[in-house]
């Protein structure tokens, strides 16, 4: 370990999947990053995930102990979205750094909390786990739009479909528990933050969904398997937005955005940017390798705390505060079968 690099004590709070697969191997990539402390679902399963994964860290059966701890620095939340809030505000109160998991929490209040507790304490960085989605190649498709390539964009239009709840014979999935996911509905909370970013703020949406498969076990589901949404950006833009996990064919997650001079798309499953002129066949865009961007979310946290010049991650919280107004929106449009505002 290099000796001019202060150590940073990392204690995770929900040890899943996600965790296991990208932010532990990119944390450890790191120098000078210890994992001291681990609470899971159970002190059992916090004790097998240090066994395999940190057999240097302390397995704890109370989270609020991971938090509330002076071998910690940053509090990494790993758990679902319904613990998001309590972590990072318990966190921030213990003078804590705090990453979590997306999406920002179960529900819009939860997430303005949370954000109202980050302005308490500007010294500590917080950051929520970008989309992976479009993140390869969106500074180009951002920069394609502010170079107004496809002249002034009046219309887009999103798929995001799969077949993930198709079959009536599976359990619930942790994403259909609204004790557990709060108020996400499928992709929604993703592409919103991702098309957010290229062009702007929606401001009003209207929706419609429905729950094909009501029942699963013992589990009544609320969360719907598709919804089709109607937005309106702040810049003018309308979008039609529409996400199912019953579709009978493998993944499709599109977009189109149409302009007064061509139109772009970007494949989310290939990361491909076409741009269509009007008269022509849509070609592939290259993008030059030094606009891609690669997978480096925990080293940018890490680097943000490390030093106070660098850039703060993406998205803080007031941009998980922003799509999570788009994702509340559309349950009151769904309930009232009216337009909401999101703003």
């Amino acid at each position: 370990m290099n000796s001019d690099i202060t150590p940073l004590r990392i204690g995770i709070v929900g040890a899943g999947g996600i965790v296991k697969q990208r932010h532990l191997p990119g944390l450890l990539a790191l120098p000078g990053i210890q994992i001291t402390a681990v609470a899971n679902s159970s002190l059992a399963s916090s004790e097998a995930f240090c066994r395999e994964f940190a057999p240097e860290a302390r397995p704890i059966a109370r989270w609020e102990d991971v938090v509330d701890n002076d071998n910690v620095d940053i509090v990494w939340v790993g758990a679902h979205p319904y613990m998001h809030h309590d972590a990072t505000c318990f966190g921030l109160d213990c003078g804590k750094h705090v990453f979590t998991q997306a999406r920002m929490a179960a529900t819009l209040e939860q997430a303005e909390r949370m954000w109202e507790a980050s302005q308490r304490y500007p010294e500590l960085v917080t950051g929520i786990c970008p989309a992976p989605q479009g993140m390869k190649n969106g500074e180009m498709m951002k920069m394609l739009l502010e170079e107004g390539a496809i002249g002034t964009p009046f219309h887009a239009m999103l798929h995001s479909f799969g077949s993930g709840w198709l079959d009536a014979s599976q359990p619930a999935h942790w994403r259909q528990k609204m004790e557990i996911s709060g108020i996400q509905i499928l992709t929604l909370g993703i592409y919103i933050e991702v098309i957010q970013r290229w062009l702007g703020h929606i401001v009003e949406v209207e929706a419609r969904g429905n729950v094909v498969i009501p029942q699963r076990g013992d589990c009544s589901v609320e969360t719907p398997d598709f919804v089709n949404v109607m937005a309106r950006f702040r810049s003018g833009v309308e979008a039609t937005l529409m996400f199912s996990g019953v579709a009978s064919h493998g993944p499709t997650d599109k977009l189109w955005i149409f302009g007064s001079a061509g139109t772009l798309s970007y494949d989310f499953v290939t990361d491909e940017i076409t741009l269509g002129k009007p008269g022509a066949k849509a070609e592939l865009v290259p993008v030059p390798s030094e606009m891609q961007r690669d997978w480096t979310v925990e080293r940018d946290f890490i680097q943000a705390i490390r030093d106070t010049s660098a850039p703060r991650p993406k998205p803080d919280f007031t941009e998980g505060v922003c799509y999570m107004r788009v994702v509340n929106a559309v349950w009151e449009a769904m309930e009232t079968s009216a337009a909401a505002k999101c703003a």
